[in-house]
């Protein structure tokens, strides 16, 4: 006689295999198990490059920081591991007035050399902003100076500031508007070091305004333009908040990378006359290199590595405030 059918088995009559129940993943914990997989292989793939990153960045990171604690020099080479006055270097500091010349100097060439970059690169996006071809090749000329190196960039303008072989002191004097030489003179040097930064730089704020303004929608310009709005106002109100995040991006890399314009101060000034050009990261060179005193220049640097980790936090704070406003 059949077995009777139990009053637990399915629709048709099938009763669970053994074990079923007990071995079968829900599809939640499938899913947990396969993330905790995902990200166990994720780590092991970029355990590598973080050993590596480790190495080249925290390890001089660690040694930097150390170094500034001690007072060696290469005069005194015992001193590496004296760590008897560990603040001494830095109370040094706040009474070197060097230093705090060289940070006025290096503020100075930083806001003013950032903001005529932003300006500058701003401008000629806007004006480069179209399809056709004879854009496209003033889009690649302007991206020449970016592309070079910046010692060819300082040898570059070095010639144009010499009056003895400038081609541009050589066409003032024909006008009859004669000018002595702008690095030597202790007014304009710092300047003319902005305008060479400023010459070299402007192109890297111009490429990634250029990649941001195709990205701004048609509509709302479109609907300003119906309603009577003029080529400023779409600009202002419109096209204006969608690069602001762009500007704000481009004014952090711009400012970290003007604390090391070092290679236009050195082919250019040397950090003269006198000290007008002296920038906070040229007297470090000078107090390391010239004068040994590795532990004293050690301090500098860190120093400039704080101010640097600053700003990039207010200056991107500042750029999030402003881009929720905008947004609400």
């Amino acid at each position: 006689m059949p077995p009777t059918a139990s009053l637990d088995a399915g629709p048709a009559g099938d009763l669970p295999l053994a074990g079923e129940a007990k071995g079968k993943r829900t599809p939640a914990a499938t899913t947990l198990n396969w993330q905790r997989e995902s990200a166990r292989a994720y780590g092991l793939g970029l355990a590598p490059a973080l050993v590596v990153l480790a190495a080249i960045t925290l390890l001089p990171l660690i040694t930097l920081v150390v170094v500034s604690l001690t007072p060696l020099s290469l005069t005194d080479p015992a001193a590496t591991f004296h760590f008897g006055q560990p603040t001494g270097n830095y109370a040094q500091l706040l009474q070197d007035q060097r230093f705090l010349d060289s940070l006025w100097v290096q503020a100075k060439l930083s806001s003013v050399g950032v903001l005529l970059q932003l300006l500058v690169g701003l401008g000629l996006a806007l004006l480069l902003h179209g399809e056709s071809r004879l854009l496209a090749g003033l889009r690649t000329f302007f991206l020449i100076p970016m592309v070079l190196p910046p010692i060819v960039v300082a040898l570059v303008w070095k010639i144009i500031y010499t009056p003895d072989i400038s081609p541009l002191h050589a066409l003032l004097e024909q006008w009859g508007w004669p000018v002595r030489s702008l690095i030597a003179n202790p007014d304009t040097a710092l300047w003319a070091i902005v305008a060479a930064d400023v010459w070299q730089w402007f192109p890297f704020t111009m490429l990634m305004v250029l990649a941001q303004l195709q990205m701004v929608p048609r509509d709302p310009v479109d609907a300003a333009r119906i309603d009577g709005a003029n080529r400023w106002q779409v600009f202002v109100y419109i096209v204006l908040p969608y690069l602001q995040r762009t500007l704000v991006v481009c004014a952090l890399f711009r400012l970290i990378d003007s604390f090391k314009a070092f290679p236009l101060l050195y082919v250019l000034t040397n950090g003269g006359p006198g000290t007008v050009t002296e920038v906070t990261n040229f007297y470090g060179f000078i107090q390391a290199f010239n004068f040994s005193y590795w532990g004293y220049g050690s301090a500098i640097a860190v120093v400039m590595l704080a101010i640097i980790f600053v700003l990039s936090a207010l200056v991107s704070r500042l750029g999030k405030n402003r881009g929720d406003a905008h947004a609400r």
